[in-house]
């Protein structure tokens, strides 16, 4: 199955293993599944790194290497999925988590999350 990881457990999977919830960590060490991470997904360490977050307090590059070098294929950014992004009810505010529900949608893969307000949305979401 192919998987698109949100940001959080991207991180937590980097930094802070023990973090990830025991259904994260299963879904992420399953070699069956295709692990994917959106563009979006560095944008947002990039951006609330320089706001001083301590959340992301991660090199984006150093994050994304880490990335490509485990294994994890890149999902660009595209049209269509700002496109998509326009079609979903207002759930939720953050725009990073609603681009990636909309490559959820647009590419017709699951979307694996911590968080309780993405998993509001109509799409194949798994929430952990």
């Amino acid at each position: 199955m192919r998987i698109l990881v949100d940001t959080h457990l991207l991180l937590w999977a980097a930094t802070d293993p023990d973090r990830l919830p025991a259904v994260a960590r299963t879904e992420l060490e399953n070699m069956d599944n295709v692990l994917m991470f959106s563009a979006a997904s560095v944008w947002e360490v990039t951006i609330k790194n320089g706001l001083g977050r301590a959340d992301f307090a991660v090199d984006a590059a150093l994050l994304r290497r880490g990335l490509l070098d485990n294994g994890y294929e890149e999902l660009p950014v595209t049209g269509q999925h700002a496109v998509q992004v326009g079609r979903l009810p207002p759930l939720h505010k953050d725009p990073f988590d609603r681009i990636l529900v909309a490559q959820s949608l647009v590419e017709g893969i699951a979307l694996l999350t911590s968080d309780a307000l993405v998993a509001r949305y109509h799409a194949s979401i798994r929430q952990v």
